[in-house]
């Protein structure tokens, strides 16, 4: 099956459920250390095993954290109520899980791409996590598994689920929301968002239909994607299943698959619950959850800038587009701080935005020790034309390893600022060294800008300003 490919014929609609752990000390209904990585079926205790006689009693923080989530996605923050969940797995000691269901805490908001789309938010509601089931021998899979073993320090650690509306048309979108969604909750503090240890979970509903088709087709849940690349991979893969079933004569089945990230392909799991299935009905051990007009108020105020903001903030700084790579880089690692104490003018935050989202971005351990000072310094000495761009990338790199003064770094290195006449001087030289490529580039070939800026550099030994030569360049040619 050829997955990936362009189909103008076709087109894939995709809905996110997002499960984020939330980052508190404690689990949902009891007194349980949440903390990842601990030794198996230590965390845990009566309540979290759903023990008989043993009664839940509810997280202020968890649902704060879940009030800051509905708030930095624009969502009705309402009266919700607990409800059970009752299926049986063998993670679920209990056999149901305590989730909310018909009147979830957030409802109705929205999230907005760095492109500028906007994708819906259903829900956004409060829900225990269950245990972790692992499969041992075979490939991984309780089907080849020789035995399995259940470690339950997970269970009962708060959860927001996050349900989108089908809004998202490709593997592309699907995956920058999920970036962007990740950036919002670790910016709320509610979760750390660490994909790779679970306390982000993805799941897809995909679906296809003809192009210009109004009604949804049969969508399918696909499960275990681990990276926004596996997200990609699996949303793609499933659409191209789907969408050659259908020219085969077949009919898509409601189902949830498994994401095989080694074989490339979704598998059949089981076929897909509906709501009815699970026989929801109200926690008897829990009260409604009514938060105050107060309480919601002052869970808005303490909200920090969210990335949304920082990125128009830096970008009007600098200059830059909103949604270059650059600013998405720097407020993505939360370097956009380093940026502003360094931005006196358009030009410094230009040249702090490049030096941040190409070398700093590359060492966070480094990026942590810099000094906010000596970057600023930095920033400014390249901005003023004291330091080329590789001059100054090789200070930085030198006061990342080892701290000092950029104007000290400089001068020990043998970095000085170029004479403008001298510079001058240079371009005559290296223009007159190459009269007939020179008349090309004044005809229009462009290209060869490429070789009098090396030639330049080269009799500079790199002391050129190269922006300055390529602005001298072009003046000596008329523009």
């Amino acid at each position: 099956m050829t997955t990936g490919e362009a189909r103008t014929d076709w087109e894939t609609v995709i809905g996110l459920e997002v499960h984020c752990e939330l980052r508190t000390q404690t689990k949902l209904f009891c007194a349980c250390r949440n903390s990842f990585g601990e030794e198996p079926n230590t965390n845990i205790c009566p309540v979290c095993l759903g023990l008989p006689g043993s009664l839940p009693v509810l997280n202020r923080t968890a649902v704060e954290y879940a009030m800051r989530i509905g708030t930095a996605l624009h969502c009705r923050i309402q009266a919700s109520q607990f409800h059970r969940k009752n299926y049986f797995y063998p993670d679920m000691p209990k056999d149901y899980q305590i989730s909310q269901y018909d009147v979830p805490i957030n409802a109705d908001g929205w999230l907005d791409l760095p492109s500028g789309q906007r994708v819906g938010i259903v829900r956004a509601h409060l829900e225990e996590d269950t245990g972790k089931t692992t499969h041992m021998g075979g490939g991984g899979r309780i089907h080849d598994a020789a035995h399995s073993l259940v470690d339950y320090n997970r269970s009962g650690v708060p959860l927001v689920e996050i349900v989108s509306a089908p809004d998202m048309r490709s593997a592309e979108e699907a995956r920058a929301y999920v970036d962007e969604l990740r950036a919002i909750l670790v910016a709320t503090g509610a979760s750390d968002g660490k994909m790779e240890e679970g306390s982000l979970r993805v799941d897809a509903n995909v679906s296809v239909r003809r192009r210009g088709e109004t009604a949804f087709g049969t969508r399918c849940e696909i499960k275990n994607m681990n990276s926004l690349r596996s997200l990609g991979r699996a949303i793609d893969y499933e659409a191209a299943r789907q969408i050659a079933l259908i020219e085969a004569g077949g009919a898509v089945t409601q189902e949830t698959r498994h994401w095989d990230e080694n074989a490339g392909r979704t598998g059949s799991m089981r076929s897909k619950e509906e709501a009815y299935d699970y026989r929801y009905f109200p926690e008897p051990d829990l009260v409604p959850v009514d938060p105050s007009p107060e309480w919601i108020a002052a869970v808005a105020a303490e909200l920090p800038r969210l990335p949304a903001e920082r990125r128009a903030a830096l970008a009007a700084a600098s200059g830059l587009p909103g949604d270059s790579e650059a600013v998405a880089t720097v407020v993505r690692l939360g370097l956009d701080d380093l940026v502003e104490a360094a931005a006196a003018s358009t030009a410094t935050a230009s040249v702090a935005v490049r030096r941040v989202a190409n070398e700093v971005a590359s060492d966070p351990e480094a990026a942590a020790r810099l000094d906010r000072v000596a970057f600023a310094r930095l920033v400014a000495m390249e901005a003023g034309g004291e330091l080329t761009s590789a001059q100054a990338r090789t200070v930085l790199k030198a006061i990342m390893d080892e701290g000092g003064d950029p104007a000290a770094v400089a001068a020990q290195l043998g970095f000085e600022a170029m004479d403008s006449g001298d510079l001058d001087r240079v371009v005559d030289e290296v223009i007159a060294g190459s009269p007939d490529e020179w008349a090309r580039f004044c005809a229009g070939e462009e290209k060869l800008q490429g070789l009098f800026i090396g030639a330049i550099k080269k009799a500079t030994e790199g002391k050129a300003d190269l922006k300055a030569a390529s602005t001298l360049l072009r003046a000596r040619r008329g523009g």
